[in-house]
């Protein structure tokens, strides 16, 4: 088990859900439930699978949870990209949320490479 808290990874996918909730404020109202939604969830699941699969008793585990969140940081580029089509963002603010979710995407790649798998 590892203590989620004192990953790197961890924190600094914690600090892009701060940031894409405070970019995402600013969305149209009609939007509240469709894109904005969509966006918050992608984000706030980075963190929370990395935090879940932590907890688990095995490597092999917890790589099915980095797995989980690697999919999210992919999600979260998509809705990104399609909110900076819709100029929901800006292309500066929205470069800046893609490029670290790209950077935490090979993070967890890398992370996930310490991890063992016991057959």
């Amino acid at each position: 088990m590892h203590n989620f808290r004192e990953l790197k990874i961890w924190k600094r996918s914690m600090d892009l859900v701060v940031e894409v909730y405070k970019q995402t404020n600013s969305f149209p109202k009609e939007e509240r439930f469709g894109i904005t939604l969509q966006i918050r969830k992608c984000a706030v699941s980075i963190p929370s699978n990395i935090s879940e699969g932590a907890g688990r008793n095995t490597d092999s585990q917890f790589m099915h949870f980095l797995e989980v969140s690697m999919g999210s940081c992919n999600e979260l580029q998509t809705q990104i990209e399609l909110s900076k089509r819709l100029s929901y963002l800006s292309d500066e603010i929205a470069n800046q949320i893609l490029d670290e979710a790209l950077q935490i995407y090979k993070m967890i790649l890398v992370f996930y490479g310490t991890l063992e798998v016991k057959q």
